[in-house]
């Protein structure tokens, strides 16, 4: 998306060209922007400068790229022209209110079904007016497409967050030459503020290996007898990081080797190597910096010695599926005691016992399929899901991965 709004070339490397890549790069082709891939993860994006997209002639399909549709949103608002936004089934079901709030406090216009969902029509704002706006859940999806729209606002736009969330976007408009700020308020709030109508400037990037993707193989490496494997290249933004945290207090071994920064990210190999866990408790702060991680620490959380306690989960229920019932069920279904108290949840550990057997109900949720066949590397049976098709969303080398450090995955019984 900068790079489209970008003046001049951009070459991306290590993109993961998974499903929700490939519909962001068709959307900014449709608006004008010259797209093309050139092989093995690398790509070539011709920006046509902040405020130069070009009206669609058809409707833009986002798939089941939530993260894409919304920050989408955000620049879309600052752009004069009409835009309809639609997606598959379970992007449809995912509110999107949190997001045209505060995108029509800066002069958008939002036609929607109930709770803001897709399909949606957007009126993008002729001359966008710069806000202020404290968010009221902790989310750097709505966070960014404030931001995304402050580009073609004058003046300044600022964003005040309770909680620090995941901050690619803010260190990503610096790449591309944006002016950011990042204050702490007196109430101890973060303040990001961005100067509006820049002139954004072609760069390369080079993209790290994705934490949420990494997560997979760690715990299939954690969980499984006498093994140690090497993952290079991982982006370790402090504002990701809460699973690797929350893991080394479950007593795993993972080791930060070759740390260096890449296009203003912090990168390291990690070293992983098996070993017995230990239940802990999550404190409800740590959600935001590993959101999408729960399903997978829930896994590892089968195989621990004691009770695992995620707290404050209740943004679980609105991503691609209700994950939190979604875990929940899974892990009964493959003889794990799990119990949901509220917004937390509670595994208790079987460790060496997992039965496994199951089959899992993944519920059209790319995340819930992989955490579970990675269960399946240390159960004492084999563990199933119903579809495998939404690993392509986000991670279209999984299975070939995990086939490489060893785990036997049969697609025909999945």
């Amino acid at each position: 998306m900068l790079g489209g709004l970008a003046v001049g070339e951009t070459r991306i490397e290590g993109m993961l060209e998974g499903e929700d890549v490939l519909r962001t790069a068709a959307a900014m082709r449709a608006m004008g922007c010259g797209v093309e891939t050139l092989g093995s993860g690398a790509w070539r994006v011709v920006g046509v400068g902040v405020g130069g997209l070009a009206e669609p002639e058809d409707v833009l399909d986002m798939g089941n790229a939530g993260t894409a549709a919304r920050l989408l949103m955000g620049v879309l608002a600052g752009h004069d022209m009409t835009v309809f936004l639609t997606g598959d089934a379970s992007l449809r079901s995912r509110p999107m209110a949190r997001v045209s709030t505060p995108l029509q406090m800066m002069g958008a216009q939002f036609i929607t079904r109930e709770a803001g969902r897709l399909p949606l029509a957007i009126v993008g704002a002729a001359d966008p007016v710069p806000i202020e706006y404290r968010l009221p859940i902790p989310s750097a999806q709505v966070k960014s497409a404030i931001l995304l729209a402050g580009l073609g606002a004058p003046g300044e736009t600022t964003v005040v967050e309770p909680a620090a969330t995941r901050d690619h976007t803010e260190r990503m408009l610096c790449h591309f030459g944006a002016t950011v700020r990042t204050e702490t308020a007196e109430d101890g709030a973060g303040r990001i503020t961005l100067v509006g109508q820049p002139e954004l400037a072609a760069t390369d990037i080079v993209v790290p290996r994705d934490i949420s993707s990494a997560a997979f193989p760690i715990v299939a490496g954690l969980i499984s007898r006498e093994a140690s494997i090497c993952l290079p290249g991982v982006g370790l933004n402090p504002h990701r990081s809460g699973l690797l945290v929350t893991l080394r207090e479950m007593g795993a071994k993972i080791e930060e080797t070759n740390a260096r920064d890449v296009a203003g990210e912090p990168v390291a190999d990690l070293v992983v190597t098996s070993g017995p866990l230990s239940g802990v408790t999550v404190p409800a702060a740590r959600a935001p910096s590993m959101i999408d991680e729960y399903p997978i620490l829930a896994v590892a959380a089968a195989f621990a010695e004691g009770d695992t306690r995620m707290c404050g989960l209740g943004e679980l229920r609105v991503k691609e599926s209700d994950r939190l019932a979604a875990v929940r069920d899974g892990l009964v279904a493959n003889g794990v005691d799990v119990t949901i108290v509220g917004d937390d949840l509670i595994v208790r550990g079987r460790p060496g016992a997992v039965p496994g057997g199951g089959v899992v109900e993944v519920r059209h949720d790319h995340r819930i399929a992989m955490s579970f066949l990675v269960m399946g590397v240390a159960t004492a049976d084999p563990v199933g899901v119903d579809d495998m098709s939404p690993i392509d969303t986000s991670f279209p080398g999984f299975l070939l991965l995990m086939s490489e450090l060893g785990a036997s995955i049969d697609e025909a019984g999945a």
